[in-house]
């Protein structure tokens, strides 16, 4: 039902509560994105509107939002470690970007969170990007500041039951930097999620696991 997203209780085993999740509004007569067959993963929803909001009690940075809710390109590659940065920024550049959708938050253990949906023309173009570019089989395809080496995490569960979305989790070994960094990439239809968590000491596995189901959630 796209009124009613099933959320993950907020219990004391580190979940976070996130208010009542549900799916974005879609056109008259537009199908959901997995739906239609002529034209699969396409999202009729405003993008804006997909994107995963803060937990309650978190702390929001509005600025990454964006002028009315439209995020700069150079925010998000701003995640990106040089020369990764300059040859991403290209890639988005070849692959038609369309914009950009992006919320961030940092709790109270003083986790930061950026989620960021970047929107493009096609699922093809997503699909391609995603295995080829953002997230392959045993690196992330682009560093992300903080983090010099990131390896799969095989370990993390996937509990969003959605088929048709492509996940990636990558984690940051030990010894970490400054900040421990984990890092999720999802293709979803014409979007690709991207999802950041940083902070000093250890990132806990649960609510980046919660973070990761939920935006998929939103997506499907």
């Amino acid at each position: 039902d796209r009124e009613d997203v099933p959320g993950l209780p907020a219990e004391a085993d580190g979940l976070w509560e996130f208010p009542p999740l549900t799916a974005a509004p879609l056109p008259s007569d537009s199908p959901a994105p997995f739906a239609d067959e002529d034209d699969p993963g396409v999202h009729h929803a405003d993008p804006r509107a997909l994107v995963l909001p803060a937990p309650e009690g978190a702390v929001e940075d509005r600025a990454l939002r964006g002028r009315d809710g439209w995020s700069a390109t150079d925010d998000f590659l701003s995640e990106y470690a040089e020369p990764d940065r300059a040859a991403l920024g290209q890639l988005l550049v070849d692959t038609g970007l369309r914009h950009i959708t992006a919320r961030g938050w940092t709790t109270g253990d003083g986790t930061r969170t950026r989620v960021y949906l970047l929107r493009f023309g096609t699922a093809a173009v997503v699909d391609d990007l995603f295995h080829r570019h953002m997230a392959p089989r045993d690196a992330p395809g682009h560093r992300v500041r903080g983090a010099e080496r990131s390896v799969p995490d095989e370990d993390l569960p996937d509990v969003s039951g959605i088929a048709e979305i492509r996940r990636a989790v990558y984690d940051e070994p030990r010894p970490y930097g400054t900040e421990h960094v984990r890092q999720a990439y999802l293709s979803a239809g014409d979007v690709l999620a991207v999802v950041l968590q940083s902070r000093a000491g250890t990132v806990a596995t649960v609510p980046f696991a919660q973070t990761v189901a939920l935006q998929s959630r939103l997506l499907a």
